[in-house]
């Protein structure tokens, strides 16, 4: 009996050591450096009134959809979720996915010598099981449309996939009707089902014109457009770090053919630095803005998912030493109609908290608080930004997903530092008869057995943050 327990975990441990400690695609991890002139915060937001009317300002998605009615050579779009799962028509719903397919499309029709290339996940198709009508019309007016092949990525759920790859790959994935879909209508087959259970993802969400760069929180999908995010949109500068980025992505999914393509960099005048950071190169960012936080120091974070330990010590850390720290987490109970039990973020609350954090929870109805934005002052009287697509947790930040984010250091007087500390107050102190957030009390949660299965779920991969 006993030699049968060792050996099971000692088969365990080997599946998850030889799963994730295979390294990172080259190219992946990437980091690069530029100064700019020309940088916007936006920021959308949801609230409620008194009456209890939800209320929906946006501003990333038009941005977006400008940047692609300026461009003259090349548009380059990487977006994780682009479809219409589990939409729902309701106040400040938009149908984002065919916005953006009917944009690019048009924009071909009208200027055709306009390169467009498109790179997102297969989740669009739920791993090829139901077919998607707007790649199918993009990819007809000539948009070049690149499926990211996740096997190329590491195993974070190696107790998964390993077997997975010996029992399962073999069959591929396509149609079917064995399963319903556990993103919306219809069916689909259980091959898509196995692929989906290896819990990978390109999480990206960026945009690359000759002109500017936007590099987002947001997805352009339809169910998804009533919630929080934040982006930064550049001008003039940046470009050719996110296309390096990039190219990373079109070569491990069979685009090795891709070309970067020229682009025109304006020489900055100022001082703000802009870091174009991805995989890791977050966490290691994040990581070093928190240690760098001297006493006295604000900093701000919003965060859809957290769970990250290493993280979650460097905030404690950086409070024990004097910083005055916020954090708004989404409570995690709003999944497009369905309920959610509060893993993972309620259990990290507990510990920040514990250790004197200050925390609120983002009072969602039915959205999301899917922003992701670190704040940070420093003693010099600058502060930097940190945004994107990556979650503060183990996939997101270890060299599992693929993800990105930017972060903009400048001093603590400019227009963007201004407004993501005008942001913040507004959702912290619920002005202006605007209900954004709810104290930490509402969503507590003292359950020692979802405390033990957030720990499992994040040390071992098996869960879907």
């Amino acid at each position: 009996m006993r030699c049968g327990v060792a050996m099971t975990t000692l088969s365990l441990a080997w599946l998850m050591a030889t799963g994730c400690s295979k390294p990172a695609q080259p190219g992946l991890a990437f980091s690069g450096e530029t100064t700019v002139d020309h940088v916007q915060l936006l920021v959308d937001e949801t609230w409620v009134d008194a009456a209890g009317q939800r209320h929906v300002d946006q501003e990333i998605f038009d941005s977006a959809f400008s940047m692609i009615d300026e461009a003259e050579d090349f548009i380059l779009i990487d977006f994780f979720l682009m479809n219409d799962f589990l939409y729902s028509p309701a106040p400040g719903m938009r149908m984002l996915s065919a916005e953006l397919a009917e944009k690019l499309v048009a924009k071909r029709k009208s200027h055709p010598e306009v390169e467009i290339t498109f790179i997102t996940d297969p989740i669009n198709t739920v791993y090829g099981s139901l077919p998607s009508s707007y790649f199918t019309a993009m990819e007809q007016a000539g948009v070049r449309v690149v499926w990211t092949d996740l096997d190329q990525l590491r195993d974070s759920n190696a107790l998964f996939s390993k077997p997975w790859r010996v029992l399962g790959k073999p069959w591929g994935t396509g149609p079917g009707t064995w399963c319903r879909n556990p993103m919306g209508e219809g069916r689909v087959s259980m091959r898509s089902m196995l692929k989906l259970m290896n819990f990978k993802a390109n999480h990206r969400k960026v945009v690359v014109t000759e002109k500017s760069l936007l590099v987002t929180s947001a997805n352009p999908h339809s169910g998804s457009s009533a919630h929080w995010n934040v982006a930064l949109r550049v001008d003039g500068a940046g470009m050719l770090l996110a296309l390096q980025a990039e190219s990373a992505i079109l070569r491990l999914s069979g685009a090795a053919d891709f070309k970067i393509p020229e682009v025109r960099i304006e020489p900055a005048t100022s001082d703000r630095k802009l870091e174009l950071l991805t995989e890791r190169k977050i966490k290691d960012k994040a990581l070093a803005m928190l240690a760098d936080a001297e006493p006295g120091a604000r900093i701000d974070l919003s965060m859809f998912y957290f769970s990250d330990q290493d993280l979650v010590r460097a905030f404690i850390a950086a409070r024990q030493r004097g910083c005055d720290i916020r954090v708004i987490l989404d409570p995690n109970k709003d999944a497009f109609g369905r309920t959610k039990n509060g893993i993972p973020n309620r259990q990290t609350a507990a510990k920040l908290v514990k250790a004197g954090i200050q925390l609120r929870w983002a009072d969602t109805h039915g959205e999301q608080c899917h922003a992701k934005m670190l704040y940070v002052e420093h003693a010099d009287k600058t502060a930097t930004l940190l945004l994107g697509s990556g979650n503060y947790t183990r996939r997101n930040l270890d060299n599992f997903n693929a993800e990105c984010d930017m972060a903009l250091t400048t001093s603590q007087g400019d227009p963007c530092m201004g407004k993501a500390r005008a942001s913040f107050d507004r959702w912290w102190s619920n002005t202006d008869g605007r209900i954004y957030t709810t104290s930490y009390e509402t969503y507590v949660d003292r359950s020692i057995f979802r405390q033990a299965a957030a720990w499992w779920m994040e040390t071992t991969g098996m869960g879907t943050f």
